[in-house]
């Protein structure tokens, strides 16, 4: 994914929100600055093959689950909206949303229990900024997912390798689970998903 900067002014949350063009693209507001955010060709590959294996699987045993990829999450941060790569919405949870009729915006952690990022150059923000205003919205499960290993050793630890990084949350806090090559990656939010790692790296490589 690459970040572009927008030209225009420093906007605040409710301003970004009016703003935001029907135009296909995606993008995020971080601490009042406008992104564009530009998924280069296996990022979006691996994104698409997780929105289609969690459809899949929802469709299958989890009636009341959606999933998007494009729903803007508003986390505590101030002037700040995230695009997700991937998104499961609990529908139940929707109408305690006061902004998802009119902006597709959600600010409960309870409406998204799962919300996945496939990292790309900006794996700084996954791992340290989205995590932590992830686990301070609540929401009970985060996916990492680095397909070139590019974190730091200190996240995905030597050799560094492809990882799935699985943040639960409990107690309030996220514990990571990680899943490297010939994994198959353990969800508590969805338990019954068959997923390998090796798939998920595989798609991202994928040429058409």
């Amino acid at each position: 994914m690459v970040q572009a900067l927008v030209d225009c002014d420093r906007m605040t949350f409710e301003e970004f929100i009016d703003w935001y063009p029907e135009d296909g693209r995606r993008y995020e507001l971080y601490r009042g600055v406008v992104r564009e955010m530009m998924p280069i060709g296996d990022h979006e590959l691996a994104s698409s093959f997780l929105s289609e294996e969690l459809t899949l699987e929802v469709r299958n045993n989890h009636s009341n689950y959606r999933v998007s990829r494009m729903c803007l999450l508003k986390p505590e941060m101030a002037e700040t909206g995230f695009i997700p790569d991937v998104v499961v919405i609990d529908r139940r949870e929707l109408g305690n949303e006061s902004l998802w009729q009119k902006s597709s915006v959600i600010q409960n952690g309870k409406t998204v229990p799962l919300v996945i990022e496939v990292v790309s150059t900006n794996w700084r923000n996954d791992y340290a900024v989205k995590l932590a205003e992830y686990e301070a919205m609540g929401i009970a499960e985060y996916w990492i997912v680095d397909y070139l290993a590019l974190g730091a050793v200190r996240h995905i630890g030597k050799p560094k390798q492809p990882t799935v990084t699985v943040c639960k949350l409990i107690e309030g806090e996220y514990q990571l689970f990680l899943f490297t090559a010939g994994k198959r990656v353990e969800s508590d939010i969805l338990p019954e998903l068959n997923l390998m790692t090796d798939d998920i790296f595989q798609a991202a490589i994928e040429m058409i």
